[in-house]
């Protein structure tokens, strides 16, 4: 089955800042690992995009199935562009293979002024 993404909930009225979002992806048991590896295969493709600003994939450390993304894209019409991929719309599928039910999303408004990451090495 095929994951379903999500609605993309507009900006508040005056919002300019990036557009930012969490996934959670909740990979069927023992399933966890195969899910990160399909994800590391698009990471390239999603930070080269014009609209993304980071996209970092992470995975809960007491428990490997729960994937959490954190995201932060230049507006929600760069995040509308990126659900347009083909790229994207094939992971709509072969994450459903390994994901039994949908992500959960958190869309969130940045408060604070954007600021690129610092390297951390």
């Amino acid at each position: 089955m095929a994951l379903v993404l999500p609605d993309l909930p507009p900006p508040a009225t005056g919002e300019h800042t990036p557009y930012c979002v969490i996934a959670k992806h909740r990979a069927a048991p023992g399933q966890g690992e195969a899910l990160v590896t399909r994800m590391l295969e698009d990471l390239e493709a999603t930070r080269s995009e014009t609209g993304c600003l980071q996209f970092h994939i992470h995975r809960d450390r007491s428990d490997p199935d729960l994937i959490v993304i954190y995201e932060v894209w230049r507006s929600v019409d760069a995040v509308k562009s990126h659900f347009s991929e083909a790229y994207v719309q094939r992971f709509v599928v072969d994450g459903g293979e390994l994901e039994p039910g949908d992500m959960e999303t958190q869309w969130l408004e940045m408060l604070s002024p954007y600021a690129s990451g610092r390297d951390p090495r």
